[in-house]
């Protein structure tokens, strides 16, 4: 049995390769969406498909990395070499939608396999009848790109160049599909060459014992604190705006039972799937529960396949959580993934309100395809600014601008310069939203105000994926809901509301697209919060001069 230093040694050196893994990947990643938002995520797991580590990058990715890998080593078997790189994005096949393009290499220790070095990365473009990877039209799968089931793309250390061809063939922009695709296998040979420098520095025995030891502290801790919360049964009810079909208010309900140190999750009663792609696979339905309790235990726990232990889950086949193939599920990654979160966090404010958070701004993404009159080239251009706002929590306001409650954080908004350089776009203004966070004894994060001019010759064409124009990021324990996106494409004397699921919108030269972006949801009551808080937020300019009065009045009690 590993000794706990040595354990705790090899904890932190996990850590420290997954880290180094994405480092690779942000400095060698062709496209904005992966070098500059960071839409990637980097793990290890063992041959047994257990989660050893994980990067803190997306956190819908990782969770369903063990199903990946199980794809693989399922369809493979014994037949798996050293050298081999492995790849994979299908959503029924572990992956979580077709954008997710996700590569494996085995870790071959004195001929045993012994570990996957995994990168899971969102393409800017898939293939499919849609510029940009996502195709609000879709009814089934195969209208949202190129399916990738387990496939060999490395033999023996050869890259299979026909497979790799085909691949690239099926995509806009192929050589920055094949860069970024070509960094995410260095990212993954990263963590290879480093896995395979620890086993040779403390041996494959006891780098085993330690991973046990690893996953055990990891289960201990978290049925630590499970037991601290309330045992009850709780139920918690998240609503999608619609599915792009016709379909509008599409519930998704937690029934979560809490009982000593374990959770029990029921989804059975969500909505039955739906025509659109906001429909989930099984593998990326059990991400997202586990990133919701993920969110809810102490943050210096580990999230590995030990963390997840406790948590058991339990849901209907042919629901809007666990769709049967081939329905399309591209946007699920975001929506409903982050409103099955939502439903379970909702059901624990029973349970544990000291510990829940507030809702946090919906995805609202548009793509952007068109011609660079600098440079004659087409581009596709994805907006990942003009984030909305993160949820409250006990420990304080929600974090302005920070993005989708699915990612937390960590799909950050690239640079404004080098957006402005690399395609025909200019900034006219990008900045907070006033007014547009929940109040509360913690307010929300405030969202976004975007002008952004297209600085095109020929008409432009963008299609849109998201969710949150009826439905805002919601109050906890008594805090107020945020405000609700409101995006708009101004075209001369012509305005036109956009909404959230629509392909093939005109956008006219020198177009702007005015974006106003969701605030995140209040925590606790808004008459507790402090005076002097609420001072500041006048002066930031988070509240106008037109609520100021109303808020001062709720702290006041007048």
């Amino acid at each position: 049995m590993a000794d706990p230093v040595t354990v705790s040694v090899i904890t932190h050196r996990f850590e420290a390769i997954v880290q180094e893994m994405g480092e690779a990947m942000l400095r060698t990643a062709y496209s904005q969406i992966l070098n500059s938002s960071r839409d990637f995520s980097t793990a290890i797991t063992d041959r047994e498909a257990r989660l050893v580590a994980q990067a803190e990058h997306v956190p819908i990715h990782v969770g369903s990395m063990p199903w990946a890998v199980r794809a693989i080593t399922d369809f493979f078997g014994d037949s798996i070499k050293p050298g081999d790189v492995f790849l994979l994005n299908d959503p029924y096949h572990g992956g979580n939608h077709l954008p997710d393009l996700t590569t494996f290499v085995p870790v071959f220790f004195e001929g045993d396999l012994r570990f996957w070095s995994i990168n899971r990365s969102h393409q800017s473009d898939i293939g499919g009848s849609t510029h940009g990877a996502y195709n609000p039209n879709a009814t089934e799968i195969w209208q949202e790109g190129l399916r990738i089931t387990p496939l060999k793309l490395y033999d023996a250390g050869t890259v299979r160049e026909d497979v790799m061809q085909m691949i690239a063939t099926n995509v806009r922009h192929a050589d920055d599909f094949l860069g970024d695709l070509r960094a995410m296998i260095g990212s993954s040979w990263v963590g290879e060459r480093r896995v395979l420098q620890l086993l040779d520095e403390y041996g494959a025995k006891t780098v085993t014992e330690s991973i046990d030891a690893i996953l055990d502290s990891a289960e201990r801790q978290t049925r630590a604190c499970i037991e601290t919360w309330t045992d009850g049964v709780y139920f918690g009810e998240a609503v999608l705006d619609d599915d792009g079909h016709g379909a509008e208010d599409i519930h998704i309900r937690a029934k979560v039972t809490v009982s000593g140190d374990s959770l029990h999750v029921d989804l059975s009663d969500s909505h039955p799937q739906v025509t659109g792609f906001i429909n989930s696979s099984y593998p990326n339905m059990m991400s997202a529960v586990h990133m919701a309790l993920s969110f809810l235990i102490e943050p210096r726990t580990p999230k590995n396949s030990g963390t997840f232990r406790p948590l058991t889950v339990t849901a209907k086949e042919g629901t809007v959580v666990w769709a049967r193939p081939p329905a399309p599920v591209t946007l699920a990654t975001n929506h409903c993934a982050q409103e099955i979160a939502e439903s379970v966090i909702k059901a624990l404010v029973g349970a544990c309100p000291d510990r829940v958070i507030a809702g946090w701004g919906r995805r609202f993404r548009i793509a952007i395809k068109g011609v660079d009159p600098r440079n004659g080239r087409q581009f596709i251009w994805h907006l990942f600014h003009a984030r909305p706002g993160g949820g409250a929590s006990p420990a304080g306001d929600g974090w302005e601008t920070a993005g989708e409650g699915q990612a937390m954080g960590s799909s950050k908004f690239g640079s404004v310069e080098v957006a402005e350089v690399r395609f025909p776009l200019f900034f006219e203004h990008h900045e907070f939203r006033p007014d547009s966070f929940g109040d509360g004894q913690y307010r929300g994060g405030a969202g976004s105000v975007l002008r952004l001019r297209m600085e095109t010759e020929e008409t432009a064409v963008a299609n849109t994926a998201g969710d949150g124009v009826r439905h805002p990021s919601f109050g906890a324990c008594g805090g107020r809901d945020g405000v609700p996106h409101r995006y708009r494409l101004i075209a001369g004397e012509h305005v036109r509301e956009l909404r959230t699921k629509e392909v093939d919108i005109e956008v006219p030269p020198h177009s702007v697209f005015l974006v106003e972006s969701a605030g995140g949801g209040g925590y606790g009551p808004p008459a507790e919060r402090s005076a002097d808080a609420r001072r500041q937020d006048i002066e930031n300019g988070f509240v106008s001069a037109d609520d100021a009065t109303d808020h001062a009045l709720l702290t006041t009690g007048i």
